[in-house]
């Protein structure tokens, strides 16, 4: 349905929730290298439970192949510098869900590639929090973008 992309995780358990959600969805998850952990790792499994050998997982070895193999595809990056609220976004199926590194976003050369008006914030409320979790902000945006896509969902 939807392609959740995590560009450089650093936290197994992130990446382990992010595939549940996956599943949860009928969504492909993909890896950017290099992974802050091993896919291995019993933080991964522990957090994507039984479900995690149902994941359509896909590890790519950088960006440039990434972008290579879903060149036709609408892509959008979720970063708190986003210019438009995720909920502002009329979401197709087979979008491509973009979100950075847990404790550094995305890198300047990538920023500086991302074309206008297509990136994501989800608003918070003014205050001392300057982001929310990964696998929270996956989940928000992902059942977003599902709600006018709600065909063989139960």
């Amino acid at each position: 349905m939807f392609h959740i992309v995590l560009f450089e995780p650093e936290i197994p358990h992130n990446a382990g929730a992010a595939g549940r959600l996956a599943v949860a969805t009928g969504s492909r998850l993909h890896l950017i290298k290099p992974l802050g952990f091993s896919l291995d790792a019993k933080q991964v499994r522990r957090a994507g439970l039984d479900y995690w050998k149902h994941v359509d997982l896909h590890v790519w070895e950088n960006w440039e192949d990434f972008t290579a193999s879903h060149a036709e595809k609408r892509m959008w990056f979720l970063t708190t510098r986003g210019e438009t609220p995720h909920w502002e976004v009329p979401f197709r199926e087979g979008d491509v869900l973009v979100f950075g590194a847990e404790t550094r976003g995305f890198p300047d050369w990538l920023r500086a590639e991302i074309p206008s008006g297509q990136t994501l914030r989800i608003p918070m409320a003014a205050g001392p929090i300057r982001s929310l979790n990964l696998s929270t902000s996956i989940g928000i945006v992902l059942f977003e973008a599902m709600r006018g896509h709600r065909d063989g969902l139960s």
